[in-house]
């Protein structure tokens, strides 16, 4: 502060909130568990990694990939894309009542974000069903191997999302839910990466 009112520049005043404590990494600052960070980055990771390899194969296979794309249904996809979006929300405000101590609407929360996911889950199900009963199969071509791969696997992470905000919930300790939603805000993030790639990119 003294060299900034020196060089002629208005001071700001010090606050615990706007420096990192001696000793500590930029990482202490992360909400939740570190530990929690590293699943999620390596899971950011491997969709990464899945998404490029999508795109390398619709520059390597334009045609197959238009001809896949046509098959699949954008509006059961926006929806799901709302549920998630909406759920996220819901996750957030359980993370700020367990911070409040409100154990009832920590649940109350947590259990809204968890039935949005759950809805998801139904209507991807269900547009799995359509598409296959339209003739889709993972072995059928480049897109639909790859297709079932990305939504499958982020399916799975639903799922997963799910239970471990029920998990957190239940006790409602502050920074495992805190954990819990972080998580669950990867699985959105996915998702709204994935839509547009998969439903709309041509």
């Amino acid at each position: 502060m003294t060299d900034a009112i020196a060089a002629g520049l208005p001071a700001l005043p010090d606050s615990p909130e706007s420096r990192i404590a001696p000793g500590a990494s930029a990482l202490d600052s992360l909400p939740g568990h570190l530990m929690m960070w590293v699943l999620i980055f390596s899971e950011l990771a491997a969709f990464g990694a899945l998404l490029i390899g999508f795109q390398i194969a619709r520059a390597l296979q334009p045609d197959a990939f238009s001809a896949g794309q046509a098959q699949l249904d954008p509006a059961l996809a926006a929806a799901n894309t709302l549920c998630l979006v909406s759920s996220g929300w819901f996750a957030a405000k359980a993370s700020a009542a367990a911070h409040d101590g409100a154990r009832d609407a920590t649940w109350r929360w947590t259990l809204g974000a968890c039935l949005l996911g759950v809805a998801f889950i139904a209507i991807k199900l269900f547009e799995y069903a359509v598409e296959i009963g339209r003739g889709a199969d993972i072995d059928g071509s480049t897109f639909f191997t790859l297709y079932f791969l990305l939504t499958g696997f982020h399916l799975l992470h639903v799922a997963l999302g799910i239970a471990i905000l029920l998990a957190v919930a239940w006790r409602a300790n502050a920074a495992a839910v805190e954990s819990g939603t972080c998580f669950w805000h990867m699985v959105d993030l996915v998702w709204l990466v994935m839509f547009p790639i998969v439903y709309l990119m041509r």
